[in-house]
């Protein structure tokens, strides 16, 4: 008689195709102690062989991780589907400090702080003017964390707001968003240059004026600024377009500038702790006056004043009942001109400096202006709120570096808030320094007239004004080069994204890969800015761009926090949507508060640009009343679902959980409802049915009072959703029916919740797992994630809190589900205190420390926060138990077929295996006899068997009584106390020493000597078997244990079928709670923002 090992030979040169498939070229006969292979290719590996049929879509943990090595963080160029293409070279990683603070430094301080911070100062007053300050600090301290939030909630490619804003609001609101910061950087760069050319004509060069005296009359200077700045926007405009490397060079000259220049004002103050006599400040009565040399500021009747004031012999009345006086303009810290300077002086155009607010100081009353000093334009609180806001601005240059950066996660969030930390010292110490060292009249010269056309600031410095002067100048022109360098850039990255049609043109790069389109077309409009000729005016206008932007960044993240998205997991944690809707309305609020017609004009084009991209070519109807207003809105949106799958960030478990009822017509398992609630956290869509099986004209009645306890039962543990049931006359075709139909357009469930079938080895059905089978193979026939748990009944209700481990066992890679949905979990009060451990699985060729070294990483690109390890399993040859298991399932499957026998001739071979089994040494031969239905089984050891019926219905019920009992009698087989020990000690004998029994028919009877299992099956029980060791001695205490769950058999074989549901309960046998997952080929968690 053959052994064993001959068989499987045999069975093996039967069948090549295993052969070739799972073996190595190799000598005949290199076979382990059951007969298979001992060598075998990496795409048959024994270990995780359960899984080998999948492996094309579903790769291996191991190797999906190794693929993510070499991954890069940005989003690709144009020229990368170019094979041609040079390669870039590979980005500069850099620093926190490099990388986002600095430049975040550069970008804040701007021209503002040197020409207008002490004007602002001596106007508000030190209170307010700190106040201005705070406010303006606070608004983009908030900014700046929905910001980090938002820029650390996956890899941010360089295009700062707008890129986040458009990923996380959709392409309408980034769209808008991204206009807006485009508009604003380019009056920036309007403002910079304006700036520039003040500095130049009013404090460096005044001579160079070619519209005379501008200090006499301010629309000289003006129309001064508007030509110079159109020349300098020229040229910086050529800088832009030949050399953007000697932009970036200029940026750290720039930089320096601006730090010796704050520097050298901070040093310059304490020198001058007393004060010095440097800038003397002429005044009549309280009048501050201008154009006038200190040694002419007398009342002599041949001196200078007089003649100004008394021409044609008539003085002004004022310059009669007031003195001439000379005033120390910086009185340093020592003075306490502190005190003096903490009220406002706020003015209206025309109205003369002086000290105090008298009208007869103040007012002008008709009388020529003479050389006093008098207000330009109209001052309040909010006025000058957006004149300084532009001093803040500049917060997205660490996020529009992200690409450059070695941690974009961590350097933005520390490098930007650090940023401002250090600007809002400057600035809010800089308002109590200046309060407290320098006259208030020379405060409020803007221009410094009074001391012959000087920057107050410059004088305040050590060692010499030329420092401020000459660093100013040149930190402004860096900063507008950089706007004009960034804003055609952002013009062409919005073109590129074909969201607004008609800037299609600006997409187009030059030969040298230049926007030089949009470098035309943001010239243009940077010349209009500059056509304004004031920064006064300039400040305000762009301030609204800004806070617009800083507006749609708040709402982004307030949103995604109150949404509570799968794919919202920040890595920056110090963030609340209450913070961010504060800065939605400090935005807000600032607009309008600032001034309300440009804040409608920033919400008019912002609002005309969303209208724009989101009906471009849509329909619209427009119903009558609300009810066809919402049915449009509804008809909309369900049109604008179906253009598309969404985007992998944007998924979330849509849950069509499939029931099972009692008797009652209630659900058999509540707990599954449960789950479906704690996966949903109450978002999204959810949708419970059922299949009653039967004719539906009968069973109306009762799928219409299933509906009603499906609904109560939802109500119940509070899940939001719909329910139905179906009457079929095939339960499996009815769940394949819900699986293909269940969802309205867009509105489609992608996850279904099935339950395990716990009694299909007991069934009275042979195939009953075909139900459960066949719905496997439509779920993933309709790319649909799958969801099975395993043990229902012991996970916790919704009003539980459980602690403890939710274990994750990573064994093939199935589109990021076995990590999202631990995460979803958590969310729930009740999973909230578990922590979360990723067990994945490492081969002998294998490198298990970069592989834990890659998924760490991995893990920290996506947010999610878990122990990691990974587990080396060793190419063991099958254990016996392995083998003697399969041989037991083969077994069970040779019985189930014999079951086709009639009833008499069954009974026999069942009774023959029963005594072969428990090894009957006297060979009595006991008979079992089968009780009535509702009866239990009893044992007579001489009566006969039962006669079989000749009714058709009576047989056909004696049939399954029969085949349940016997089910039973097998399993109990199985499940005997000392059946592994007995494997494990003595795995088989030899085929010559175990008798062939016989029935008492003398007909023989199959035993585990007869049976050849074939190679397949062995190696998935090993994997079944060895994993659930593994998974057991290491997650036997978890409160939830998430594993994949393996494809089915793709033929439908009854062996292959029952040997796959055996292969699930090997894989979790012992374990108490189970989450079998199973994706739906589509990634649904991604590591970019």
């Amino acid at each position: 008689m053959a052994t064993e090992k001959e068989k499987m030979a045999a069975a093996e040169t039967k069948s090549p195709s295993n052969k070739s498939n799972c073996t190595s070229p190799g000598k005949k006969g290199d076979t382990d102690d059951h007969g298979l292979p001992k060598k075998k290719d990496n795409g048959c590996d024994t270990n995780l062989y359960l899984y080998h049929d999948e492996i094309e879509d579903r790769p291996r943990a191991s190797t999906f991780l190794s693929s993510l090595a070499d991954y890069s963080n940005t989003i690709p160029t144009a020229s990368a589907a170019d094979p041609d293409a040079p390669k870039p070279a590979p980005p500069a990683r850099m620093g926190t400090l490099i990388g986002c603070y600095l430049p975040c430094i550069q970008n804040i301080f701007g021209v503002i702080l040197f020409i207008r911070l002490t004007w602002v100062v001596g106007t508000a007053g030190a209170i307010q003017g700190f106040l201005i300050v705070l406010t303006c600090c606070c608004t983009t301290m908030l900014t700046a964390i929905s910001m980090s939030a938002i820029a650390t909630n996956g890899v941010v490619p360089a295009g700062g707001s707008y890129f986040m804003i458009g990923r996380s609001l959709g392409p309408e609101c980034g769209g808008a968003v991204g206009m807006l910061f485009y508009t604003g950087t380019t009056l920036a760069a309007a403002m910079y240059i304006v700036g520039a050319v003040e500095i130049v004509l009013t404090y460096m060069a005044p001579w160079l004026s070619i519209f005379g005296d501008f200090t006499k009359d301010p629309e000289a200077m003006y129309n001064n600024f508007r030509v110079y700045g159109t020349g300098l926007l020229l040229v910086m405009g050529m800088v832009v377009f030949v050399g953007v490397k000697f932009v970036n060079k200029f940026a750290t000259v720039a930089l320096a500038c601006v730090i010796l220049s704050i520097t050298a004002v901070y040093v310059g103050i304490f020198v001058n702790f007393n004060g010095n006599d440097k800038l003397q400040l002429c005044v009549l009565g309280k009048r501050l006056l201008k154009d006038i040399h200190i040694s002419n500021c007398t009342k002599n009747v041949t001196g200078e004043l007089h003649q100004l004031f008394c021409p044609n012999n008539t003085c002004d009345p004022y310059y009669i009942s007031h003195n001439i006086s000379i005033v120390q303009g910086i009185k340093g810290l020592a003075s306490g001109v502190f005190f003096d300077n903490l009220q406002d002086s706020f003015l209206h155009e025309g109205q003369y400096i002086a000290y105090g607010k008298e009208p007869e100081d103040i007012e002008q009353m008709e009388r020529p202006t003479y050389n006093q000093v008098y207000a330009d334009l109209t001052t309040t609180f909010t006025i000058l709120i957006g004149i300084f806001f532009p001093s803040v601005t500049g917060i997205m240059a660490g996020s529009n570096r992200s690409g450059d950066l070695a941690d974009a996660q961590k350097s933005i969030p520390i490098g930007t808030i650090c940023a401002i930390l250090t600007t809002s010292f400057v600035y809010l110490s800089s308002v109590l320094l200046f309060a407290g060292t320098v006259d208030n009249l020379l405060l409020r010269d803007k221009f410094g007239q009074s001391i012959g056309g000087k920057l107050v600031v410059a004088n305040m410095a050590w060692p010499n004004q030329w420092v401020i002067l000459v660093g100013s100048f040149l930190s402004t022109l860096g900063a507008g080069l950089q706007s004009l360098t960034g804003a055609p850039r952002l013009l062409q990255a919005i073109a590129k994204d074909e969201i607004i049609p008609f800037l299609a043109p600006f997409a187009v790069s030059s030969s040298r890969g230049e926007p030089t389109r949009a470098l035309l077309l943001t010239m243009c409009i940077c010349q209009g800015g500059i056509l304004l000729g004031n920064v006064d005016i300039l400040a305000p206008l762009l301030s609204m761009f800004f806070l617009m932007c800083y507006g749609f960044v708040n709402l982004a993240c307030a949103l995604q926090t109150l949404l509570k998205t799968p794919n919202w997991r920040p890595r920056f944690k110090y963030y609340h949507w209450s913070l961010s809707l504060a800065g939605l309305t400090l935005c807000i609020s600032i607009m309008f508060m600032t001034s309300w017609y440009y804040a409608l004009i920033a919400m008019g084009m912002a609002g005309l640009i969303y209208k724009y991209i989101e009906y471009r070519g849509a329909e619209k109807e427009w119903g009558d009343g609300l009810r066809g207003l919402a049915l449009s809105a509804a008809r909309y949106s369900l049109l604008r679902l179906e253009e598309g799958p969404p985007h992998t960030k944007n998924w979330r478990p849509q849950v069509l959980v499939l029931t099972k009822l009692n008797n009652e017509l209630k659900p058999k398992y509540r707990k599954m409802i449960a789950f479906a609630s704690q996966l949903k956290a109450g978002k999204g869509l959810t949708v419970c049915v059922s299949v009653l099986g039967g004719d539906f004209t009968r069973r109306s009645g009762d799928a219409f009072m299933a509906k009603q306890n499906l609904r109560s039962c939802m109500n119940e543990e509070k899940v939001k959703g719909f329910v139905d049931v179906l009457v079929t006359h095939s339960v499996a075709e009815g769940l394949s029916h819900f699986v293909q139909t269940t969802g309205l357009g867009g509105l489609k469930p992608n996850t279904v919740l099935i339950g395990w079938p716990y009694g299909w080895r007991q069934s009275e059905d042979e195939r009953t797992w075909q139900t459960f089978l066949q719905t496997v193979r439509s779920v993933t026939a309709a790319k649909m994630a799958m969801l099975v748990p395993k043990g229902i009944n012991f996970f916790p209700d919704s009003t539980e809190k459980v602690s403890g481990n939710i274990d994750i066992w990573w064994i093939v890679h199935d589109g990021g589900m076995l990590m999202l949905l631990p995460f979803l979990l958590k969310q729930h009060r009740t999973w909230k205190n578990c922590k979360m451990r990723i067990f994945t699985v490492a081969q002998m060729e294998d490198n298990s420390i970069q592989m834990k070294k890659d998924l760490k990483m991995f893990l920290y690109h996506l947010r999610i926060e878990a122990e990691v390890e990974v587990v080396e399993m060793t190419d063991n040859d099958i254990s016996a138990y392995t083998y003697e298991r399969t041989l037991m399932m083969e077994q069970r499957n040779q019985m189930l077929r014999e079951l086709r026998l009639n009833k008499k001739e069954t009974l026999g071979m069942v009774q023959a295996i029963v005594d072969h089994h428990h090894g009957d040494v006297n060979k009595t031969t006991s008979k079992v006899r089968f009780a009535e239905p509702g009866a239990e089984p009893t044992v007579d050891e001489n009566a006969p068997s039962p006669p079989l019926s000749d009714n058709e219905e009576k047989d056909k019920d004696d049939k399954d009584d029969f085949r349940s009992s016997l089910l039973h009698i097998i399993d109990s087989m199985w499940d005997s106390s000392d059946e592994r020990s007995q494997c494990e000690d003595a795995p088989s004998l030899p085929t010559e020493e175990k008798p062939r029994d016989a029935n008492p028919n003398g007909e023989a009877v199959m035993t585990k000597a007869n049976i050849t299992p074939d190679e397949g099956t062995v190696r998935r029980m090993h994997t079944a078997v060895k994993l659930n060791e593994v998974i057991v001695s290491r997650s036997h205490d978890a409160q939830l244990v998430i594993l994949n769950l393996p494809g089915p058999p793709r033929d439908t074989k009854l062996e292959r079928e029952s040997n796959y549901m055996e292969f699930l309960e090997v894989l979790t046998e012992g374990l108490e709670k189970v989450l079998m997952v199973r994706g739906g080929g589509r990634e649904v968690i991604t590591i970019f923002s």
